[in-house]
């Protein structure tokens, strides 16, 4: 009689550990986003194919081999931006440290956040964490300043030269002002959000930096990741979110953590 260990060698575990790790990485980096929409609509064109072949549908079965056919292309073309972020991810190094935000530039950009929201001032504000954003801070003007309050609200004020683009903000300083940002090309985004906030969605679809964008026609702080626009309701919930994302991952910010954790 064939007992359990000789059906399942110590590989085929270690074969299905990591086929589930990997499922699960894909869902985490797709989940909020269309693309797990999309997924679903695949889902569906699978089901629809196998009941096909059930039913003998010649014609249906013939249009659903032709699409899958072509399958690979098309989820290339369709996921692309996923899967550019998911290479990065897997390309980041396990050394690397975090993004060096601490409690203090937490308060000092909720509390700029707050001065230009009571004033309808716009801001964008990019925090970098694990993904360099090198070639925005190129499109900008380097600064390389100490992360204030002051500077931030004088280099938003309309009056200023810097005002638009994004600042993007690393280990409690100010790399860059006046930075171009990619816009997203999600079509589902609410029409009521314009450029800075299609920007703030943008750069967080491409990179896993978290953005705090304000609106100046109606005063909205919103905390922006992974292409989800979430709208703070007060202070409160804006640096308890902050620092649940930015000081929960100390000293190191990068994916192996979980795995090899510090004690």
């Amino acid at each position: 009689m064939t007992t359990l260990t000789e059906l399942f060698r110590w590989q085929d575990i270690l074969d299905i550990a990591i086929v589930a790790f990997i499922v699960y990485q894909i869902l985490s980096i797709i989940r909020g986003t269309r693309s797990l929409q999309m997924l679903a609509g695949i889902c569906v064109l699978i089901v629809v194919y196998f009941l096909a072949r059930v039913f003998e549908l010649a014609t249906l079965m013939w249009l659903m081999q032709t699409f899958f056919s072509s399958l690979l292309l098309i989820v290339i073309i369709v996921f692309q931006q996923d899967i550019r972020r998911a290479l990065t991810q897997v390309g980041r190094t396990p050394f690397r440290g975090g993004s060096g935000i601490l409690d203090k530039d937490i308060e000092e950009i909720v509390r700029a956040a707050l001065y230009l929201s009571k004033r309808k001032i716009g801001a964008l504000m990019v925090m970098e964490r694990d993904t360099a954003l090198s070639e925005y801070v190129e499109s900008g003007f380097v600064l390389d300043a100490h992360l204030t309050k002051e500077l931030l609200i004088s280099i938003f004020m309309p009056v200023s030269p810097l005002h638009d683009g994004g600042v993007i903000i690393n280990k409690g300083k100010i790399h860059s002002a006046a930075c171009i940002l990619p816009l997203t090309q999600n079509p589902y985004i609410n029409k009521r959000y314009g450029t800075r906030h299609r920007a703030a969605i943008g750069i967080s679809e491409e990179t896993d930096a978290v953005v705090v964008v304000v609106s100046e026609e109606t005063q909205e702080i919103s905390l922006v990741r992974h292409g989800a626009l979430t709208t703070m309701a007060d202070e409160m919930t804006l640096t308890n979110n902050l620092r649940a994302i930015f000081l929960s991952d100390q000293p190191s910010s990068s994916p192996w953590k979980n795995w090899f954790p510090i004690k």
